[in-house]
């Protein structure tokens, strides 16, 4: 099955140019994270990052955030050279929402933090709890809400202010089959229901998440991390349940595994 084409309003929207990230380890001696990683990413695509645990990946989204600065190299997002924090919505594996407050509450927490006017938001706030479905659940505290609930809700937080850029770190690595599932259908419907598409980059451990999801696949290297290929997906879109079940599809999740797996030697587990 050929992948559709993507048409994208403007190239080059985010650019990683020679990344090397390189720290002292508890003990003093010298790692590094990663070794000259450059990629390039259109307004509006979704890239996925697979790689062996403990090659960088988090770091390196972090670095793209601004909230990692690069030993060496650089990143540009719409041309300017990120030097500090960037206007990106991040979500982690775990939501870390506050069990104290509500449901909506937690969506608009980072419109607290920044001194912002709570009234402003609010109905943007219930307006992306409809979107997943969780509106009617706007009052009720995390404790009340499942795990893909959860998560859900740390997406509107993520998605309050708008971002053209939503970085995930391993976003569903904490759920249970099914629920993960049913979270990669409620991203990319929500994905595909925005006038204008976010430009995501999305971490995972998931070879068969990474095809299913994303236009391309960033396949890194062991530690020191470094772009081994980055991969079109064979599907095209809309994706559907049944594409998973293709020759093509797995056909290529084993084909990157054998990758990851040659370059690891045999102790590496997906």
């Amino acid at each position: 099955m050929r992948a559709a084409h993507l048409t994208v309003g403007m190239s080059k929207f985010l650019e990683v140019d020679g990344i090397t990230k390189k720290y002292r380890s508890a003990r003093g001696s010298p790692v590094t994270a990663l070794e000259k990683v450059s990629f390039d990413v259109d307004r509006g695509e979704f890239l996925a990052i697979v790689g062996p645990s403990g090659c960088g990946k988090s770091t390196l989204l972090r670095i793209i955030a601004g909230l990692r600065m690069a030993t060496q190299g650089a990143v540009h997002l719409e041309g300017v050279r990120v030097a500090a924090p960037v206007r990106a919505g991040i979500v982690f594996q775990t939501p870390s929402l506050l069990p104290w407050r509500s449901t909506l509450d937690n969506v608009l927490l980072s419109v607290d933090l920044a001194g912002l006017p709570i009234s402003r938001y609010r109905q943007r706030a219930m307006e992306l709890l409809e979107l997943v479905s969780l509106a009617r659940f706007a009052h009720q505290f995390p404790s009340e809400l499942s795990g893909g609930m959860q998560q859900r809700v740390a997406l509107c937080r993520a998605l309050i202010h708008d971002p053209d850029l939503l970085l995930m770190d391993e976003p569903f690595g904490a759920l249970d089959a099914m629920t993960r599932d049913e979270m990669n259908f409620e991203l990319l419907r929500i994905w595909g229901a925005t006038e204008e598409r976010k430009t995501i980059l999305f971490v995972t451990h998931s070879i068969a998440e990474a095809v299913f999801l994303a236009d391309r696949i960033l396949v890194m290297s062991a530690r020191p991390g470094r772009v081994e290929e980055i991969l079109a997906s064979v599907l095209s879109r809309p994706r559907t349940l049944e594409m998973r079940g293709l020759a093509d599809f797995g056909a290529q999740v084993v084909g990157i595994y054998a990758r990851l797996h040659a370059a690891r030697g045999p102790t590496y587990v997906d």
